[in-house]
């Protein structure tokens, strides 16, 4: 399972509603393919999106998040006009005795973790 960022940032003058977290998860569908979504707004016109996503290579989680995204940006109109700044997974120290066992680059967790094919584990 991949943690991948996504900067966004709205045009001048444009302020996040507040129930953007709610927003854009109900606008998520099983084929992105997304296990959960963290939404942070970093301030009333710029925030980030955290996809959890299983990917067998980082370029594909990192491609799938932009995807993603941007049907965001197109279907969503609180981000109408929105810019994609920038996607990548983020910076975390490797720890793998914190997460039993050795963990490959880029990875939370040990291995890769099959899916449950359930969109935010609902049933």
């Amino acid at each position: 399972m991949y943690l991948v960022h996504a900067h966004l940032e709205l045009p001048f003058g444009r302020e996040l509603p507040y129930d953007v977290r709610n927003l854009l998860k109900s606008a998520l569908r099983p084929d992105d393919e997304v296990e959960h979504l963290a939404v942070h707004p970093r301030s009333p016109s710029w925030l980030t999106l955290g996809c959890y996503l299983l990917a067998h290579r980082l370029e594909e989680a990192e491609a799938r998040t932009a995807r993603v995204c941007r049907r965001l940006v197109d279907e969503v109109p609180a981000l109408g006009g929105a810019r994609l700044l920038d996607v990548g997974v983020p910076l975390l120290p490797f720890l793998p005795a914190a997460v039993g066992g050795e963990a490959l680059p880029g990875h939370i967790g040990p291995r890769p973790v099959r899916s449950t094919r359930k969109p935010f584990h609902h049933p």
